[in-house]
């Protein structure tokens, strides 16, 4: 135990993590010598750690956990399904009821007519997936140039080498030698960060347009440019909304180009935007629809990608043409989460969770807006119970602070967590994205506490001259 830190040795779960498990998402050198927070216990939107601290956790675990941390009706299902048949495969034309039902669901909710539901185990799967997707169905078209895919910078779309292509944030590139090729990134469609001196928002929306359209044609055009796949609503790039009109302006020209629209509603998706898809609340018409996460309320693993009859159709000539279609997961569709998350979306129906979540998302927005006066805040960003608050370092000017020296965005979640409120930075972007179960009063409460951690945060950065404001 020589390499473990003085303060972590022996037995304690803090000595025993950082001895043996490499966490994702995670500076290696940091966590030897801070060690994690374990967390042991949930309840309704509160974790616990090994030391008794309760958190309200303001990022649903990681923008997930729709019903929050206990539920005894889904523990129920799990047990019984795993009771009856505790796993079976998808392969060579088996099934099993949850996987039938689940995607007899899926499709029934979906914002537009869909075929077929694939079943995955990740948001990164189901995305992977799509990529494999649309380049089989072109070879299978005849057009085997056509393959090309356009992402979007600081778009996340999950970390496996193609899925991790897709994401245009430079952390998920660096040392990994991704992007593969094949993978295009266009604009961010960020109006506060990147528009010019006097754009308005409409002519920002255009030029995004324009460039994604510049950028096609660059790349060969409708011969050689596939499909472009987007979050509704940027999560982990910093929750960005785009101005009004930007869907439009987009499919607009994937639809001149003959490309296919991947929504990627992997964290939107079942009520996060106010509507049951982040489709609804942004008007889109996808022809390939991801979601994950809130599918299962995260109480299980499991993706599933929407196709439509189009892509179907193509698919299934090629894998007649080859003998199958040679890819899928031995979890595809396992049988035990497939029967969660059918159970989630009944919960979801009987309680009216996005009915809730439409409610509540007027208060948690006015709580949101509640910030852009302090101080440290730039832009308060958001829509129905998701949203960020941009630090800057002048209001006037948009600059920010430089992340190295001063880390606002790492005091402000630091504060947060001591004051018993998990929030997620990215940069100097805090992201808030509580449990679709929150009502009035516990959000006032996240809310509170949010707002005494950007205010120790300033208290800091005023002792350390960083703030002069």
């Amino acid at each position: 135990m020589n390499d473990v830190p003085r303060s972590f040795r022996g037995n304690s779960n803090a000595a025993r993590d950082i001895a043996h498990h490499l966490h994702p998402y995670t500076n290696f050198k940091k966590h030897e010598a801070t060690g994690p927070v374990t967390i042991v216990r949930g309840r309704g939107i509160y974790v616990m750690d090994d030391d008794g601290k309760e958190y309200i956790e303001g990022m649903a675990g990681l923008w997930s956990a729709a019903l929050g941390f206990s539920n005894e009706r889904l523990a129920t299902v799990a047990y019984e399904q795993m009771k009856q048949l505790p796993f079976y495969h998808a392969f060579n034309q088996r099934s099993h009821e949850p996987a039938i039902n689940l995607a007899e669901k899926l499709k029934s909710m979906a914002p537009v007519e869909m075929s077929k539901v694939f079943f995955a185990n990740s948001g990164s799967e189901a995305n992977d997936t799509v990529v494999k997707m649309v380049w089989y169905m072109n070879n299978a078209l005849g057009r085997p140039k056509k393959k090309k895919i356009v992402s979007r910078i600081k778009g996340y779309h999950g970390i496996t080498v193609a899925s991790g292509s897709l994401t245009g944030l430079p952390v998920n590139h660096r040392s990994f030698d991704l992007p593969i090729a094949n993978i295009l990134h266009t604009s961010c469609p960020h109006y506060y960060r990147f528009h010019t001196e006097g754009e308005t928002e409409d002519q920002f929306t255009t030029r995004c347009a324009e460039e994604l359209e510049q950028l096609i044609i660059k790349e060969g055009g409708a011969d050689e440019v596939a499909a472009m796949i987007a979050e509704p609503v940027m999560g982990a790039g910093g929750v960005i909304v785009p101005p009004k009109g930007y869907y439009e302006k987009i499919q607009a020209v994937c639809t001149k180009y003959d490309m296919l629209f991947v929504a990627d509603e992997v964290i939107n998706g079942f009520g996060r935007t106010g509507n049951v898809w982040g489709c609804q609340t942004m008007n889109i018409k996808p022809d390939i629809l991801t979601c994950a996460k809130a599918l299962s309320a995260s109480f299980l693993p499991i993706s599933a990608v929407m196709i439509t009859d189009k892509i179907y159709q193509a698919l299934m000539s090629e894998s007649d043409k080859i003998g199958t279609w040679g890819h899928g997961f031995t979890y595809s569709g396992h049988p035990v989460a497939a029967a969660v998350a059918l159970e989630a979306q009944k919960i979801y129906d009987e309680i009216d969770l996005f009915g809730h979540a439409k409610r509540m998302s007027p208060i948690f927005q006015k709580h949101l807006q509640s910030f852009a006066d302090h101080p440290l805040v730039g832009e308060a960003m958001g829509v129905g119970m998701v949203g960020a608050l941009e630090i800057v370092a002048d209001k006037k000017t948009r600059a920010p602070y430089d992340l190295a020296t001063v880390g606002a965005g790492t005091r402000v979640a630091n504060h947060a967590q001591a004051l018993g409120l998990f929030v997620r930075n990215m940069g100097d972007r805090v992201a808030i994205c509580p449990p679709l179960i929150i009502n009035e009063t516990e959000l006032a409460d996240l809310f509170g506490r949010l707002h005494k951690a950007f205010d120790l945060a300033l208290a800091d950065m005023k002792t350390d001259g960083h703030f002069e404001g």
